[in-house]
């Protein structure tokens, strides 16, 4: 845990903050612990009715309900930051010219050895 470097467009996770880690008051303490309780009752809870054999009815899972619908509305969620922007600058626009820096590049090479003559032009059905 000493060794851990915080990403540059990352905060850190609070499990690792020392502070938090550390440091916590015997109240903090209690509350995370009964958080976790509730939290292995609502799994066990889950669990029970999703490994019922017997079971007939729809079992709905909130947390599944709101990821599925997140991931097929992404836009009303969609927030424009840095790293968005930057990623999509990066994936979107930086391909297109480095295609184009390409073939630009080779044609014009070509181009210069055919006015030159030394472009090697025997027809060839393999290559």
């Amino acid at each position: 845990m000493a060794d851990y470097r915080e990403a540059p467009l990352a905060s850190r996770p609070k499990t690792l903050d020392p502070n938090e880690y550390f440091n916590l008051s015997p109240d903090k303490r209690h509350a995370e612990e009964q958080r976790a309780a509730l939290r292995a009752k609502l799994k066990l809870q889950y669990q029970t009715q999703l490994n019922n054999p017997h079971r007939k009815e729809l079992i709905e899972d909130p947390a599944l309900t709101r990821w599925v619908y997140a991931r097929a509305n992404p836009y009303p969620h969609f927030r424009a930051t840095f790293k968005t922007s930057l990623l999509g600058t990066m994936f979107g626009v930086v391909p297109l010219f480095v295609i184009y820096f390409v073939f630009k590049t080779d044609r014009d090479r070509k181009e210069a050895q055919i006015q030159a003559g030394t472009l090697d032009r025997r027809f060839s059905l393999s290559s």
